[in-house]
């Protein structure tokens, strides 16, 4: 039997409950990362959705613990990788899960919902990463995995959100750079139009969904396994020569576009 792909690694995945029932992007991260060995703290600003995801993980013989959070704050992004290291013993993966919406134009978006995108989307991910760093090179290494959107590859429509999303890709590669000299990976993953709760969770018309399904050149809907699927291979030792890039997991959806 294949030894799993993350056994003896311990994980942080920011993000990890859902807005509803269902497999959000972090979720799925943290199912697929507890399945292959990893132990894995579930953070979320809502304790309760963190608190689902454990159970899910727990259902199926996987180690888990739920965290309440709030990546924008300092405190908290140091207090995460405090117990994960405390209960644990060590830290190797952070999955940089945590992000909202955000729609407008220069013109047309409010200076305050502006830094609410920047501060949750970019700011999040920069203190949770602060955090984790240290502990990771403390262990010789890790990996570190951000998630980006499509919508940082070919704007539409969301401006503020297409920004923040495309500050996530600079700060990744940024991230590379500064810390490879102590054995950290960092990788970014755009998804593409995939159904996760957040999507449904605001009422999106069936209609809208099929035309999204479409957009892919598969022809086919993209879920948060996906995205989580990616991650794992990322964070895993199959990827250890491969830091700085950004990956589309979009069902081909970017070429579609720039090819009409």
């Amino acid at each position: 039997m294949a030894t799993p792909r993350l056994e003896g690694k311990v994980a942080i995945v920011t993000g990890a409950g859902s807005q509803t029932e269902g497999i959000g992007n972090g979720r799925a991260a943290a199912v697929v990362f507890a399945r292959e060995g990893a132990r894995v703290l579930l953070v979320d600003r809502k304790l309760a959705a963190a608190e689902q995801t454990r159970e899910m993980i727990a259902a199926e013989g996987g180690v888990a613990d739920a965290f309440e959070a709030d990546v924008t704050n300092s405190a908290d992004c140091r207090a995460m990788v405090a117990r994960a290291v405390e209960r644990w013993g060590r830290l190797d993966i952070l999955d940089n899960n945590v992000g909202i919406g955000g729609a407008g134009t220069v013109v047309t978006v409010d200076e305050d919902e502006w830094d609410r995108v920047m501060r949750v989307n970019v700011k999040g991910m920069m203190l949770a990463s602060k955090a984790a760093v240290p502990a990771m090179a403390a262990n010789g290494g890790g990996a570190i995995v951000n998630i980006s959107s499509i919508a940082a590859l070919r704007p539409r429509g969301m401006t503020p959100y297409s920004t923040s999303k495309g500050a996530v890709i600079a700060l990744t590669r940024a991230m590379a750079v500064d810390h490879a000299r102590e054995g950290i990976r960092v990788n970014c993953i755009a998804p593409g139009p995939v159904y996760t709760p957040m999507v449904y969770a605001a009422g999106m018309p069936e209609e809208v969904r099929e035309r999204r399904r479409r957009a892919s050149l598969l022809q086919l809907e993209g879920t948060g396994w996906d995205i989580g699927y990616a991650a794992l291979f990322l964070v895993s030792d199959e990827a250890r020569y491969i830091t700085g890039v950004v990956l589309p997991v979009d069902g081909g959806v970017t070429i579609s576009v720039v090819a009409r």
